[in-house]
């Protein structure tokens, strides 16, 4: 692993003086656009959902591009963007997971394997949501209720994976001493 992936901070740790205010350029504009109009997007349709259709539909067909280009960007974009860059088997994540419990869990300048995993699991569900609802627009699935129970189902699991992706930016921001909102914003981190 790339010493620049993972720069660990053990608990008591002290930083070296020179890197202290250091940063990094890690998410490329492409990343933070799409993360904030992605937060926009999935608020308006999920707030839609029960009443203006256009806005529902449009929001979702938004949410769907936006999916499908962070897949090609996760294949072609810039070094931290880059699914190779931060998808990890089951046992990283597993260890990663058992150390975050201890709170001693390394510091990743990218993704850390459990945001990995967020990160598939928000893609494939909104993907599923976005095909569903277009599904339902369709003549094969028009009117149908287990097509709109899978939507909803859909929906539903979705902002649970967003409060779970919040709370683990929360206690990863707490855990490592770091703004991470302020890191999608800029897109710098410290070094």
């Amino acid at each position: 692993m790339s010493s620049d992936k993972i720069i660990e901070l053990k608990a008591g740790g002290v930083m070296p003086s020179a890197s202290a205010h250091a940063t990094i350029k890690v998410w490329d504009l492409f990343v933070r656009v799409f993360h904030w109009s992605l937060v926009a997007a999935f608020v308006v349709a999920f707030l839609s959902g029960e009443g203006n259709d256009t806005v529902h539909q449009t929001s979702g067909y938004v949410i769907a591009g936006l999916v499908m280009t962070r897949i090609v960007w996760g294949l072609i974009g810039s070094k931290y963007a880059r699914f190779s860059n931060f998808v990890v088997g089951p046992r990283k994540v597993s260890a990663f997971a058992m150390q975050s419990m201890r709170l001693k869990a390394p510091r990743h300048i990218g993704h850390n394997p459990a945001g990995a995993v967020m990160i598939i699991a928000l893609l494939a569900t909104l993907l599923g949501l976005a095909i569903t609802g277009h599904l339902m627009t369709t003549n094969a699935y028009w009117g149908s209720k287990a097509m709109e129970e899978v939507h909803e189902g859909l929906a539903y699991f979705a902002l649970g994976l967003v409060l779970l992706h919040v709370l683990g930016v929360i206690f990863t921001s707490i855990e490592h001493g770091e703004n991470l909102v302020k890191a999608m914003i800029t897109g710098r981190k410290r070094v």
